[in-house]
């Protein structure tokens, strides 16, 4: 019995031994791990030589795909949509309110105008609108209907890739300015100071550069672009139609036209033959006042000295 107990006692005695041993030697391996990796981080932030080590350690190495909240922020495409449009309108001055207005009412504006006056009295202008991606359609439906459509082009370019990377490479280089900020905390020596300060000057420039590249993705991609030339028709065009003929208020306004052209012309013709007809007024009263009076007594006189009449009872 008591050797029953004695085996009994020695194989838990056994048992605890071999499971201290164990757990002390994972102890021991999680120790040296953490040794390693304590190592490794102190030795990227000490273990640095000028000139080499700062871009290295603080750059890090990228596996080049974005961030899990970078891709977590990104919904959905980013598409730059641009459009080309050719209108011909009656009057270019009305057209342009109507496409000011149309640009407004969709929340975007006139990014730029370019009006000229073409012979002939005629006016042709170009404008480009910037609206929300979301009243596109709308707003280039509306545009292409301000008058007689002579050409239109489309074109829509998804960015969402370069969005993505530009996020992501933005995310990289803040990481890394801070830790050379960090790095010129810590340095002590001039040497060390110095380069760490290229390094820094270097990387934030990098990060403006991409921070400017987001902004034009931004813009672009949440503001679409529509280029609208609007022009007059030519006068031998102001009267014709492609789909119907001339009406009764077309054949109004034309006599109307022609009757204010006809007296417009007569004005200019009295005009000029009005100095002329001035000139001939003042010599003719002249030639009534002073010419004629003389010319009658002359003609009145000459019966009483004609040499025909002889003397009396001859």
């Amino acid at each position: 019995m008591r050797a029953r107990h004695a085996f009994t006692a020695l194989m838990l005695i056994s048992s605890l031994a071999v499971a201290g041993c164990g757990a002390g030697g994972s102890d021991a391996k999680e120790e040296s791990r953490a040794a390693a990796q304590d190592k490794s981080v102190s030795g990227a932030y000490q273990e640095r030589k000028p000139g080499t080590g700062p871009r290295e350690a603080a750059a890090g190495k990228g596996s080049g795909k974005p961030a899990p909240d970078t891709a977590s922020a990104l919904t959905g495409a980013h598409v730059i949509r641009t459009a080309e449009l050719s209108v011909r309108v009656a009057s270019v001055s009305k057209a342009l309110v109507a496409v000011r207005g149309t640009a407004v009412d969709a929340g975007g504006h006139l990014a730029d105008e370019r009006t000229e006056r073409l012979g002939g009295g005629r006016m042709t202008s170009t404008v480009v609108v910037r609206v929300p991606q979301e009243r596109y359609d709308e707003v280039l439906a509306e545009l292409a209907g301000a008058g007689k459509l002579l050409e239109r082009a489309s074109d829509a370019k998804d960015v969402t890739d370069q969005v993505v990377d530009v996020r992501s490479r933005i995310s990289s280089q803040r990481a890394s300015v801070a830790r050379v900020r960090e790095l010129m905390d810590r340095a002590e020596k001039l040497s060390d100071v110095v380069t760490l300060e290229g390094e820094l000057s270097s990387r934030q420039s990098e990060l403006e550069a991409l921070l400017a590249r987001q902004e034009s993705l931004k813009d672009r991609t949440s503001l679409a672009t529509i280029t609208v030339t609007l022009s007059e028709p030519a006068p031998e065009e102001a009267g014709t139609s492609d789909d119907d003929g001339p009406d009764f208020l077309d054949a109004v306004g034309g006599g109307w036209r022609a009757l204010t052209a006809t007296a417009g012309w007569i004005a200019v013709a009295i005009g000029a033959a009005a100095p002329f007809a001035a000139v001939l007024g003042l010599g003719y009263a002249l030639w009534r006042r002073l010419v004629r009076p003389r010319l009658r007594s002359r003609t009145a006189a000459a019966p009483a000295h004609s040499p025909t009449a002889g003397p009396e009872g001859s």
